[in-house]
């Protein structure tokens, strides 16, 4: 399915994937970065440059894949593809692409798999669009699951979501890889969308189910093997500062749509981007953040 989101000049994403797993890459040129990490087992590449403290002010592309730890090869063809086409830091006649990641657990496949590698990573970048950009079963949603505290033949599938919302000519995008251990739930009604399903069918309700002792073994049985990804993306002009603080405040998108979150079973990694001019309240921007992270997780388990 193609999206109907709106992308900040200049920003292209793209997919690759097999059978099994994939990888999305966002290409920024050069637009402000930012990353918050809330879940308990992430796995990352290049997070501590994006933090406010840091000297480094852009990044050039966020990579989102499968593959946990394995997965992480990717960024390196997206280097390979940034570098072919001189974007980057520039250190006198060499460039070094300022490339973030955060990967998934997806290696749920009995039998054969084949993780995200290098040339993944480079063919995400090639194919990168700025209209278009496919979403659902595809790039680092491709094997993402929800509702996995039964383990995996309970769980639900899930995908790559997306959403946009709009104040004036200010827009927030989430782009979200949603492979949670919990239920993904409808944030206006509380009505679980996907989730862990008991042999009858029915949705077990998994944060009712560790709440009240029910399953609390469960957690430690499957930590780790879990995590929700993404980014957050504007066209209103933030400082690093302010970027960070989207991504952080976007994690309150999560909490609304996926119960329960952050948890050590969980790697949950947010980034944001700041690719415009436009100006507003910074509060309103957050507020648009929250939301369309929201929306986007829901939109990741209905396409």
């Amino acid at each position: 399915m193609a999206d109907t989101i709106l992308l900040p000049d200049g920003v292209r994403i793209g997919h690759a994937q097999n059978d099994y797993t994939g990888v999305t890459c966002i290409l920024t040129d050069y637009a402000v970065g930012g990353v918050s990490v809330r879940g308990g087992a992430p796995g990352t590449r290049e997070t501590d440059m994006l933090h406010s403290e840091k000297s480094q002010g852009f990044v050039n592309a966020v990579v989102l894949s499968g593959g946990s730890a394995y997965g992480l090869e990717a960024s390196c063809g997206v280097m390979d593809y940034l570098r072919e086409n001189n974007i980057g830091f520039k250190v006198g006649n060499k460039v070094v692409p300022l490339v973030a990641q955060a990967i998934l657990f997806d290696l749920n496949t009995p039998g054969e798999y084949h993780y995200p590698d290098k040339s993944m990573g480079y063919d995400a970048a090639k194919c990168a669009v700025s209209s278009g950009v496919r979403l659902g079963n595809v790039g680092a949603g491709k094997g993402a699951t929800v509702g996995k505290i039964l383990g995996q033949t309970g769980a639900c599938k899930s995908g790559l979501g997306a959403a946009t919302c709009l104040f004036g000519d200010v827009f927030v995008t989430a782009v979200i890889a949603v492979n949670a251990l919990g239920d993904v739930i409808d944030h206006n009604t509380g009505k679980i969308l996907a989730g862990a399903k008991l042999p009858s069918g029915e949705y077990l309700n998994t944060l009712q189910a560790l709440t009240n002792g029910t399953l609390e073994q469960m957690i430690k049985i499957q930590s780790g093997t879990n995590t929700t990804i993404g980014c957050v993306m504007t066209n209103a002009k933030l400082d690093k500062v302010g970027v960070n603080k989207l991504a952080a405040v976007a994690h309150d998108g999560l909490a609304m749509s996926i119960r329960p979150v952050h948890t050590d079973a969980d790697g949950d990694t947010l980034f944001a981007l700041s690719k415009g001019d436009k100006t507003a309240d910074i509060n309103i921007v957050m507020a648009l953040a929250v939301e369309a992270t929201a929306r986007a997780v829901e939109n990741a388990v209905k396409l």
